[in-house]
């Protein structure tokens, strides 16, 4: 589709590849292999490694791929394969991309498991990483070395919502002969456009507010066809952290609704985070479209609106932060009690004992997760019911 087409619509068109009955909605296609017309088409195929014509759906598939071209349409790139989930994302991109000896530069302010990944787990196969804050890009200047080969972060973070500077670590990346991708769950192609920006690779979990409604797993990598096609797909193609053609078709139908739904939730949110900062049970909250933001200029410059995540610190009594926070936290009727974001119903958690449970307390107090943060991924419930059940535990 021409690149003149505005967001909305490439969400709804972009992609769409019918079959010879023409159907209007988007075939669903529930086969593991598919059928060659003879020994020599069977071996061409195979020999083109499954990135033609389709041959095993572990790694081709027309469902997925219709998934996978309507959303590098979504973020302006060349090429987009669907994963597992969002972490088998970020796995397939380090596994691809990265070997013994190689160094990676990494925000302290990513997603609990995130920091596993990078910290542990491929620490075990000799690749290194340093983490530094989200929002000092001198710091990553410091951290970079001639081993450096990978940039990683979210923005806005996770939970605190704080802002990377993504046009100044795209020129780091590049001065320093490595790339830079960006974790963009959090706003979608609907709010920043990463690489627009400069960045190489766009990460997402699918699972959040492609998905929507909470229903399945997945996750996405977008960028150069060069990459993406070249030394991602053929690590998908072997190891397997595929997307299943289901997911990818539940996935697929709710990008027609994500400009809608995200624009709807960046502004209930906004409203939310207006009245939480306001109340006299809160002591601060994090949210990118607050004035009071510290990077609020950043966000406006990068992004569209502040997003649906926003968190806030709870006043401390005498039963300490973490008890303070969770009464919040019971004290809801509505809202759902769950990890997960980017979903139609309001979602809340208390990440120091949730999503970063298993980071070290260092490393939680070095990404300024406290124990009364309470973070909020808002719906599109009526804001009016939304604020009356927060009030029970703030009251």
């Amino acid at each position: 589709m021409s690149e003149k087409f505005d967001v909305a619509t490439l969400g709804v068109r972009a992609g769409q590849k019918r079959t010879q009955f023409r159907e209007h909605s988007e075939a669903l296609f529930l086969t593991s292999s598919f059928v060659f017309e003879n020994a020599a088409q069977a071996a061409a195929r195979f020999s083109e490694g499954g990135q033609g014509d389709f041959v095993y759906s572990r790694f081709s598939n027309p469902t997925v791929t219709m998934f996978q071209d309507r959303l590098a349409a979504l973020e302006g790139a060349e090429a987009c394969i669907g994963t597992a989930s969002g972490m088998s994302a970020i796995l397939a991109t380090a596994m691809s991309l990265l070997k013994s000896g190689d160094h990676v530069v990494c925000s302290n302010a990513v997603f609990g498991a995130t920091v596993t990944l990078f910290g542990g787990i491929l620490s075990r196969f000799g690749v290194e990483t340093t983490f530094v804050s989200p929002t000092r890009v001198e710091e990553w200047q410091r951290a970079c070395r001639p081993a450096t080969r990978l940039l990683f972060l979210e923005t806005p973070s996770n939970p605190l919502t704080e802002i990377s500077d993504i046009a100044a670590l795209a020129a780091l990346a590049r001065r320093s002969g490595a790339l830079l991708a960006v974790d963009n769950a959090f706003c979608t192609p609907v709010l920043q456009r990463p690489i627009e920006l400069g960045a190489d690779l766009v990460i997402h979990s699918a699972t959040k507010h492609l998905d929507g409604q909470g229903r399945v797993v997945g996750g996405a990598v977008a960028g150069p066809a060069k990459i993406v096609n070249e030394q991602i797909f053929p690590f998908l193609r072997t190891a397997g952290p595929s997307l299943s053609p289901f997911n990818a078709w539940v996935i697929l139908k709710g990008l027609e609704t994500l400009d809608l739904r995200v624009r709807a939730q960046s502004a209930a949110a906004l409203e939310l985070a207006r009245w939480l900062e306001k109340h006299p049970s809160v002591a601060c909250v994090h949210y990118p479209g607050l004035e009071s933001h510290p990077q609020y200029a950043l966000a406006r410059a990068q992004q569209k609106a502040g997003g649906a995540v926003l968190s806030f610190e709870v006043k401390s009594g005498p039963e300490g932060a973490k008890a303070a926070a969770w009464r919040v936290i019971d004290g809801t009727r509505l809202i759902s009690i769950t990890a997960n974001l980017g979903d139609v119903k309001t979602t809340i958690t208390h990440p120091a004992t949730t999503t970063h449970g298993r980071v070290a307390p260092e490393a939680r107090a070095a990404a300024g997760i406290t124990d009364g943060l309470v973070r909020v991924a808002v719906g599109l419930e009526a804001l009016a019911d939304i604020k009356a059940d927060l009030e029970r535990g703030l009251a």
